[in-house]
């Protein structure tokens, strides 16, 4: 596929994106108000939505991230999940909040949070920017989550095609018609 020369639709603009993190921002200050919140970022595709949302919660935070594979350059997740890089140090005593840009299959998010709660914190939640229900292979349900959107191959805001278009500031799908 010539990206490029393809038709972008955008699914959701900058504007939705900021309003949305601006209330996940607000609910995650007041439900973990009094605790000791670690924002798991799942790296490459959540930084750039956990950099946001992070400035948007009031409370004291701490950021951790780790780097998973189950994609490559693919489109679809291969269902094998390797942990690149962990979260570093002891996680007792904190409620941590894992944060990744979409959840489809639901293996990845499933994974990651069964192995931070092998480490004995006191929670484990997840917040998601997208999530896409119809490809889900296991029963997963965000406990955060910005937008539920359609079984369609997304780009933008942290999602990547070939490793490229991470920093474009809205999500995008990729239409079959060229331009």
């Amino acid at each position: 596929m010539d990206i490029e020369k393809k038709v972008w639709e955008v699914l959701l603009s900058e504007k939705e994106i900021e309003g949305r993190i601006n209330e996940l921002g607000q609910q995650i200050s007041a439900d973990y108000q009094e605790k000791k919140l670690l924002v798991v970022s799942l790296l490459k595709g959540s930084f750039v939505f956990t950099a946001d949302l992070v400035r948007k919660i009031s409370i004291p935070v701490k950021i951790e991230f780790m780097t998973t594979s189950s994609y490559g350059h693919g489109q679809e997740s291969s269902g094998q999940i390797n942990i690149i890089s962990d979260v570093k140090g002891d996680l007792t005593g904190y409620d941590v909040l894992v944060v990744d840009d979409i959840t489809d299959s639901g293996l990845t998010m499933k994974y990651v949070m069964e192995h931070l709660k092998s480490k004995k914190p006191n929670s484990v939640k997840c917040c998601v920017l997208l999530d896409k229900p119809e490809r889900r292979q296991i029963e997963i349900v965000p406990d955060y989550l910005g937008f539920t959107i359609p079984d369609k191959f997304v780009v933008g805001y942290g999602l990547n095609y070939g490793d490229y278009y991470r920093n474009i500031p809205y999500v995008f799908v990729v239409t079959d018609q060229d331009r």
